[in-house]
């Protein structure tokens, strides 16, 4: 069974699965390909000063696959609860998956339709032209146990920046919460291996 099955692939899904992979989950990111950064021409995301929103996501796909996470490009077409986890049905390329994740983080942006589905409840949104949001705890929980959500379908700010933010503070949530103590994830300069990097 996979840790976590994190669905849509974005600036809060990629770095929601960059942080649990690299923490040692077992981790699939199952993308749509429909988010809203795919049409953005970004100036304002620190460190990056002229991106693509295209190339934002691949730089996300890149590292969260760099650590370990598994990456499809397909669509979560069911969901349900099964025993202490879920059971997703993904369609890509007009062949089905079944997959079983213990835990679920929705990052799908400007969608609620799955999170409706498995139960969560939606309120309406306060962002401009985001119609609703899954409600969620201080922490990204939904009402639905085991099922998290981050970034604007979480109800942060459209921009990649934060929701690239929410999906990390998200992970590190879930994190916490599986481990039973605050998770930390800090890389030391001095631990850096000398050479290029990836």
């Amino acid at each position: 069974m996979i840790d976590v099955v994190v669905i849509g692939g974005g600036p809060a899904g990629a770095s929601a699965a960059l942080f649990l992979a690299k923490a040692g989950l077992s981790v699939v990111v199952v993308d749509a390909g429909q988010g809203i950064t795919k049409k953005a021409w970004i100036r304002n995301h620190l460190g990056l000063p002229d991106v693509t929103g295209p190339e934002l996501v691949e730089l996300g796909r890149r590292q969260a696959t760099a650590f370990g996470a598994r990456w499809i490009d397909g669509t979560v077409v069911d969901a349900s609860r099964e025993g202490d986890g879920f059971r997703l049905i993904v369609e890509r390329d007009g062949d089905r998956e079944t997959l079983k994740a213990r835990q679920l983080l929705l990052a799908t942006g400007l969608w609620t339709d799955l999170a409706e589905r498995i139960g969560v409840h939606i309120v309406p949104a306060k962002e401009p032209r985001v119609k609703a949001n899954v409600a969620v705890d201080p922490e990204g929980r939904t009402n639905v146990p085991g099922v998290w959500a981050a970034g604007t379908v979480a109800g942060a700010s459209v921009h990649t920046i934060v929701t690239a933010g929410d999906g990390a503070r998200v992970a590190i949530n879930l994190l916490s919460a599986l481990r039973g103590e605050r998770y930390v994830d800090h890389d030391l300069l001095s631990d850096r291996p000398a050479g290029p990097t990836a």
